[in-house]
This record gives C-alpha cells, structure tokens and sequence, in this order.
C-alpha cells in the first residue's frame, strides 16, 4: 500500500514538472534572451571595441593616398625650341609666328627660321585625322603649283610614333613636302591650335597672314596664298 502511494506521488511531481514547465529551464530561457538582446545593443561595448563612442577614422586621408601613386616619369620634347615671349597666348593674324626647330623624319633638325624670306604653310595634322587625309592631297597640289614661289610647307604631325606618320605620309599618300614630329603637341599647345587640321599662312616677314581651322580645298590654298605672297 505504501509503494503504491509512493508510485502515485512520484507520478504526480512527474506530470507537475513536465505540464508546468521546470522553472529552471524557464529561467535559463530568459537569461539566454536577455544576453543575446544585450549583444545586439551593446556588443561593441561589451567586446571593448569602439570605447566610449569614438568614430573610427581611417587614419589615410586623400593627400597620403596621392603620394603614394607611382608617378610616371613625364616625356620632355628636346626639340621643340619656343622663344619665351609669352608662349602661352594664341596667335592670331598679324602675330609673328613662333619660331621652332622639330625633327624630320630622318632625324634632321628644322626650324621655321630656315625659311625666312619663304611663304610658308604651317600645318598640324595627325594620320587618325579623317579632314587631315582629305586635306594632304590639296597641299601636295598647292606645293607642286607655287614652287616658283619657293613655298615650303610644314606639316607637324601630333605626337604619333615616327613609322605610324612616315608610313601615312611617305607610303601611302606620297607626298614630298617637309613633315616634322611634333612631340607632345608641344608646337601646337604654343601657337593655340584646337582641333585638326589647323593651318598657319606665313609671309617672308615671319608674320601670319591667315589662319585656317579644318580642312582646305585648293581654291581655298590658292587665295591664302595671294595674300600671303603679296603681303
């Protein structure tokens, strides 16, 4: 009879616990949430980073991170002779041209100075320029006509490797006026060219008697030169 009373309070405390939930599991619960809530909130606290709410600054500002980019070393034209007069301003008509000397293609020091006494065309073109392709053949006709004149002509090519330039303009045009590496653009930044071609008309005077921007037909070359001569 005992055992039996005992069996039956057993079960009963059994049923209790499992029915009611334990209160230890219960509060074993809460203290779970509560940590986890307190991790989200506080977390960089209680881990002893970021104290008493100090912004992390990256310590790198912009001036460091522009020293430190390798700086490459800036191609100097040893050529290009332009005389310190002011040698930033754009030329107009009526300026004396700018005197420089440039390499042709075989290596050979030119200056526009050789010419003095000469009409000259100062032209800046380039072989990717599609209105410089159009535009070399009118010279070419223009130079052939006015060799009584003595006319030369300066072609400057902009800052393309020498066989690009010679290939274009030996090989595949054929023509046979003077054409100078314009390393840099260095002869086109001091004469204020923007945009290609540019030309420059030049008396005997060393004076610019006309300027054209974009190509030209040879009707167009034959009156600047009237005016170039006659001037």
């Amino acid at each position: 009879m005992t055992d039996e009373l005992a069996s039956q309070e057993s079960e009963e405390t059994t049923a209790e616990t499992t029915n009611g939930r334990n209160p230890i599991i219960i509060f074993a619960g809460f203290l779970l949430l509560g940590l986890a809530l307190a991790l989200l909130l506080f977390g960089g606290d209680l881990l002893g980073g970021n104290r008493d709410n100090v912004p992390v600054v990256n310590d790198t500002d912009e001036t460091a991170v522009l020293d430190q980019v390798v700086e490459f070393p800036t191609a100097e034209s040893s050529v290009a002779e332009i005389p310190a007069s002011n040698p930033s301003s754009i030329l107009e008509v009526g300026d004396k041209a700018l005197n420089f000397t440039l390499l042709d293609f075989d290596g050979n020091p030119v200056s526009l100075a050789d010419f003095e006494g000469r009409p000259v065309i100062v032209n800046f073109w380039a072989t990717w320029c599609a209105p410089c392709r159009i535009e070399m053949p009118e010279l070419q006709a223009a130079y052939d006509a006015y060799q009584d004149e003595d006319l030369a002509i300066l072609a400057l090519n902009q800052d393309e490797p020498l066989d690009v330039a010679r290939t274009y303009f030996e090989d595949e045009i054929g023509l046979t006026f003077t054409a100078l590496l314009d390393d840099n653009s260095a002869i086109a930044t001091a004469f204020g060219t923007f945009g290609l071609p540019t030309t420059y008309f030049v008396d005997g005077e060393g004076t610019i008697t006309v300027i054209h921007r974009g190509p030209m037909t040879l009707n167009q070359i034959e009156g600047y030169l009237a005016e170039t001569i006659s001037s």
